[in-house]
């Protein structure tokens, strides 16, 4: 999951982004609104944690902005002040969630992956093709009964395929979604890690389809 998080407290923004990394998170980070608004409106994300009160333009301009320009972003906003005002200012310019400051880095996990299932119309927590299962909370990865050990990499670039089963995604998208980096075309990264996750899923490899010419897909279940 890439996410983007705007947040100006320098310790508390590298806690987030620390604790998410952990997580297998893709972060974007950066401590300024402008920057933050031009971040969520030219590159693609999964969602967005967004402090209200910023350098630059304020967290709520930002939700307005971005839900003016139809950007479906699921967004949570940071609060430090417990109004409930502000909240339902959040909330009717459409936060999907908000979260008062301080708090667990496990919360801030678990409800992003809330919002974004909610956000793709599944409330799946479990993905499955075949005999592959992958959830996504406890990041368990299985082919019928046994489990299979992933690096974090691996289980980031899976669950990118495994969400959307028949959808093409290019290297360059796999680059910039799971690396966080623009593609290089002298790079053979992703075709490694393809390579690597085909092995581990041994004889349920072939669910993850060559488009040549193209880029990977996981296959659409009959």
């Amino acid at each position: 999951m890439k996410v983007l998080v705007v947040e100006d407290d320098e310790k508390l923004s590298g806690f987030i982004q620390k604790g998410l990394e952990a997580e297998g998170f893709v972060v974007d980070l950066c401590r300024d609104g402008d920057d933050g608004y031009a971040l969520a409106t030219t590159r693609e994300y999964d969602a967005m944690v967004l402090d209200i009160m910023l350098p630059g333009r304020d967290g709520l301009s930002i939700l307005r902005n971005l839900r003016e320009r139809d950007i479906g972003t699921p967004v949570i906003v940071l609060t430090a002040r417990g109004s409930l005002n502000e909240r339902l200012d959040g909330l009717k310019l459409g936060a999907d969630d908000y979260m008062m400051k301080p708090f667990y880095v496990e919360e801030l996990v678990a409800r992003l992956h809330v919002v974004t299932r909610r956000a793709t119309g599944s409330g799946k927590s479990i993905l499955s093709n075949g005999e592959v299962s992958l959830n996504l909370v406890t990041r368990e990865v299985r082919i019928g009964e046994e489990a299979i050990e992933l690096t974090a990499r691996e289980f980031a670039l899976l669950s990118y395929l495994m969400r959307s089963p028949g959808r093409v995604f290019s290297r360059a998208q796999i680059c910039e979604h799971v690396w966080n980096y623009h593609f290089d075309p002298g790079t053979n990264i992703v075709d490694v890690y393809i390579q690597k996750l085909r092995k581990k899923l041994a004889g349920d490899g072939e669910i993850i389809e060559t488009v040549r010419g193209v880029g990977y897909r996981i296959r659409e279940e009959s």
